[in-house]
């Protein structure tokens, strides 16, 4: 199914990392979103349970081992293009995880990463999704660990 003008919502997930009162951040080398920051994350593959994907993509585009996937939050994104068409359309679901290894380094779909300090994170250029999610959760992100 095209991300693009899709013919039905795309699920997705993303990958919350919290360490020392700092997330983890990506920055996306990709449509939707290009250059700006969000968390890693990716699309459902077909026969891949949630978790699964959050494993996986946070594997692909971090280099981190995960575990313990504790779902957060729900953030449903439409974007419509200059005739008012559904140009994207993403149902994402956020978890939070812990994290083995400590070394994180950019997968392929991943321009940057970096830990920011979760004061510092709305003066990143962040994508609408992630703000949205940001704002909702900052409260109860301040209270997570990700390390084992």
């Amino acid at each position: 199914m095209s991300r693009v003008y899709p013919k039905l919502p795309i699920v997705g997930v993303g990958v919350i990392l919290v360490c020392e009162g700092r997330i983890l951040l990506a920055k996306r080398k990709n449509e939707p979103g290009k250059d700006k920051w969000s968390v890693p994350g990716g699309i459902v593959e077909l026969g891949e349970t949630l978790e699964q994907t959050v494993v996986r993509e946070a594997r692909e585009e971090t280099g981190l081992i995960v575990e313990e996937p504790e779902p957060i939050d729900v953030i449903s994104q439409v974007t419509l293009d200059e005739n008012s068409k559904i140009k994207y359309h993403f149902i994402i679901i956020d978890y939070f995880v812990r994290f083995k290894n400590a070394a994180a380094e950019a997968g392929s779909d991943v321009g940057e990463l970096e830990w920011v300090a979760l004061d510092q994170v709305e003066k990143k250029d962040l994508t609408k999704s992630f703000r949205v999610f940001f704002q909702k959760n900052e409260e109860k992100l301040k209270k997570l660990n990700s390390s084992l």
